[in-house]
């Protein structure tokens, strides 16, 4: 080699073109330091050691044959003879001195990088393989980096545990998987400034959903600290989502937040040890805020936008992100210090729907955050170390504290993955994503809760909570092949209330969401009674006070929780489904239902039949509640004005006259929610024979219809659909029933009105389909399971109506 040779290429020298050159990291650090840096932003400073400069070292010191003894022949699945070569090939490559034209070239050009940033810089010193980050294969995490680096010695140091690190066990057995030669591979350095992220956050994003792999949304995780602890999982990290196109238009709002554990922080070391970074506790206050602020949250959120827009028109085709994130402590800065395309959910076939149902119910010994959708047995495996993987047989689960890539080779052959630590973007659910397995990742006590060596079922396919059961549960995978199928004239739209599934459900051929209930979020996310909100004062049990004061410790008062939470629940679902209308139904709780929420009882009284009770409209003007509704009315403002999903269609449940439908439209125009204002609609379940009787008077207030067929047969044929013992004359497709639907049909299209069925009749029933199709109803909302061979049966009904 020429002393003339330059090893150093700085990031505004670079592109994305030169990964032969400098490996993906650098190369993408590069393209952006050139080209996005001008659109605001902010990217560290640095310059990137060239893979040639790997090669020359090898060169010099006479190192290939060596290499060569130590990796033919591999048998990678032999961990334990793995792990030898894998240690022999690093030591050759460690004991190979660098170069002293090299040296010296790194040394001036981290003197130019001290001029820029002062003499106290600290760097991070970071691997970047030639084949890194390409867009089907991800080397995340497989070679190593070295933070907080000061003084040259110590610069030369981490370069030459870089260069080691490109034979670590996982890197060794990934680049065998994907069919990559070990000596066409090279490894460049990349050498920038450290973000003071230490003395504030970092964190992961990406530019679609990471389980579902929907596009519209950035998924941005966050902890304090350095960043390795949420790339590693070992910290349970915050997630925030923001919808893309309405932030596209100018609508500025955090979609949905999920506080996490945060338990520790990667900090700088104090110098009393080798180390150069260390984890400490975080404190209490720390682990009850949100380590980001909107403002926060919607400035990264503006940088993946961009990254990915740059990326897509770069590559001429859509390219999801994978980008990393560190806050500067000193500056108040957010950089970018990472960005590679996304692998697994961008490489999925769109056009192949596969779910999984649990047939077999059961209480779940342990849960934490789903990764995927899949259902998988097998024997739990405790794992507390990497001596003992040798027991790991093919077909186990995986139980572990946390997975690092060292662990690569008993996860391939995996059948789940089940962790105590870690976040979605955590190493354990990048890999299980790639791998296609289910995990179940932090769960805090899984290698406690869990028995060894004893049958599991792992299911990530009931929402963003996974769950694992003692015992081999019975599942089934229902496969479909979209590409093929057709779309009726009939409007086929979805019932979902849980916002977990709207991102998965969304992917079903659908017209929109019918039916989105709003008990669910209130159940699950918020648990207290919205007047207990309003009033604690009048709730007299002191244990139930403190649990309404522990859930709203974290906002401004009790009824901003209200309302966020249930402005994050039904913001989720109408995000999945944007720009198709969404129909959310307001409360529908029943007295007694509403009494088992937090604080309920006080403010609910006995009904001997409260399924046609104090329910629905009445409620909402009632001095009784009132107040609640207005907290649900303010919600839905924030939906659709502030985070500006205005597909949201508002819907009145049970509203028995058309004096009290007008009264509850005037007190929700007091609550700034006036129909045809900002283009809102506003529905009525058609569910009582009144709002048939009287469909034109109903017409004149209302933009549309909503058949509720359980509430119209009940009170139709004077059954109770709670009463066991009156079951079998509960009934949608009596001819009685039948006949009120062809009326509400008939009668809203009269008066130029939506009218839809959201009941479960055309689910359970597929004759009950096949007569609203020859009704000539507008839409059909169905529930999600069933919505594939309802799609099919409307269209055979279709084609044989229209062949008459």
């Amino acid at each position: 080699m020429s002393e003339r040779t330059s090893y150093i290429r700085w990031f505004n020298e670079l592109t994305i073109d030169d990964v032969p050159l400098v490996g993906g990291k650098n190369a993408s650090l590069g393209e952006m330091y050139r080209e996005l840096a001008p659109q605001g932003i902010k990217i560290p400073n640095g310059f990137a050691v060239t893979a040639e400069a790997y090669r020359y070292v090898l060169d010099q010191a006479n190192g290939w044959e060596g290499l060569h003894q130590a990796l033919d022949n591999l048998n990678p699945d032999d961990v334990t003879d793995l792990a030898k070569r894998a240690r022999m090939a690093r030591e050759i490559i460690y004991a190979a001195p660098l170069p002293e034209d090299l040296e010296i070239q790194i040394i001036a050009a981290f003197a130019q990088l001290q001029q820029q940033y002062g003499e106290d810089l600290s760097v991070a010193v970071r691997s970047s393989a030639t084949a890194e980050d390409l867009p089907t294969a991800s080397f995340a995490g497989q070679q190593d980096t070295y933070l907080n680096i000061r003084g040259e010695q110590a610069l030369l140091e981490a370069c030459k545990h870089c260069f080691a690190s490109l034979f670590t066990d996982r890197a060794i057995h990934y680049r065998v998987d994907q069919g990559f030669d070990h000596f066409k591979l090279a490894l460049s350095i990349g050498i920038m400034k450290m973000v003071r992220s230490d003395l504030d956050a970092s964190g992961v994003m990406f530019s679609l959903d990471t389980e579902s792999g929907f596009s519209d949304v950035i998924f941005i995780t966050g902890a304090y600290g350095l960043g390795e602890n949420v790339v590693q999982g070992a910290v349970d990290p915050d997630e925030f989502y923001v919808h893309k196109p309405t932030f596209v238009q100018g609508h500025r709002a955090v979609l949905k937040r999920t506080l996490g554990a945060k338990k520790i922080k990667m900090v700088y070391s104090d110098g009393s040890t080798r180390e150069s970074t260390r984890n400490i506790a975080t404190s209490a206050q720390e682990r009850n805020r949100f380590c980001l602020t909107d403002d926060d949250v919607l400035t990264l959120a503006d940088y993946a936008i961009k990254i990915e827009n740059h990326y897509s028109t770069k590559a001429g085709q859509v390219k999801p992100m994978d980008m990393e994130w560190a806050k500067d402590g000193i500056d108040g800065a957010l950089y970018i210090v990472q960005a590679r395309p996304e692998t697994v959910m961008s490489q999925s076939n769109g056009m192949v729907l596969e779910q999984y149902f649990l047939v077999d119910k059961a209480v779940p010994v342990i849960t934490g955050h789903s990764v995927g959708s899949k259902i998988a047995t097998g024997n739990a495996r405790i794992i507390n170390n990497l001596m003992q993987l040798d027991s790991f047989k093919p077909g186990d689960v995986l139980i572990a504290d946390m997975t690092t890539p060292d662990w690569e080779p008993v996860m391939k052959i995996a059948s789940a993955i089940v962790t105590n630590r870690g976040g979605r973007t955590c190493h354990a659910a990048i890999i299980s994503r790639e791998l296609g397995v289910p995990a179940v990742i932090g769960c805090d006590n899984a290698t406690t809760a869990i028995k060894n060596n004893t049958p599991v079922t792992v299911s990530c396919a009931e929402g963003d909570v996974g769950k694992v059961y003692d015992g081999i549960l019975d599942f089934k995978i229902k496969t479909t092949d979209l590409s093929g199928l057709m779309h009726p004239k009939t409007k086929i739209m979805l019932n979902i209330g849980n916002p977990e599934l709207a991102f998965k459900t969304s992917f079903l051929p659908n017209d929109g969401v019918g039916l989105a209930r709003m008990e669910f979020i209130i159940t699950e996310y918020i648990k207290a009674h919205p007047m207990a909100l309003i009033h604690p004062e009048r709730v007299q049990d002191p244990d139930e006070l403190e649990q309404l004061q522990n859930l709203t410790s974290n906002y401004a008062n009790p009824s901003e929780f209200f309302i966020e939470k249930l402005a994050e629940g039904v913001g989720t679902i109408a995000a999945a489904f944007y720009p198709k209308p969404v129909v959310v139904r307001m409360s529908d709780f029943k007295t007694n239902e509403y009494a088992t929420l937090l604080g309920g009882r006080w403010f609910e009284f006995d009904e001997a039949n409260p399924m046609i009770g104090f329910r629905g409209a009445s409620r909402y003007t009632h001095p009784a509640y009132a107040e609640g509704f207005a907290l649900e009315c303010a919600a839905m403002k924030r939906v659709r004005n502030d985070m500006g999903l205005t597909n949201v269609i508002l819907m009145i449940p049970f509203c028995r006259r058309v004096q009290e439908a007008k009264k509850v439209l005037d007190y929700m125009a007091q609550l700034d929610l006036k129909r045809g204002q900002n283009g809102l609609q506003i529905y009525v379940m058609c569910e009582i024979p009144n709002n048939v009787i009287q469909i034109d008077a109903f017409s004149e207030h209302f933009d549309g219809f909503s058949i509720g067929s359980n509430d119209l047969t009940q009170l139709t044929l004077g059954v109770d659909r709670d009463s066991a013992i009156l079951a079998e004359d509960f009934d949608e497709r009596d001819a009685g029933v039948k006949e009120m639907i062809r009326l509400a049909v008939e009668g809203a299209k009269r008066n130029g009105k939506h009218c839809g069925l959201c009941g479960q009749a055309p689910s359970d029933y597929p004759e009950m389909a096949e007569f609203l199709v020859e009704i000539c109803m507008d839409s059909m909302s169905l529930n999600p399971d069933t919505v594939l061979q309802t799609t099919q049966l409307v269209l055979e009904t279709e084609r044989r109506i229209n062949a008459v």
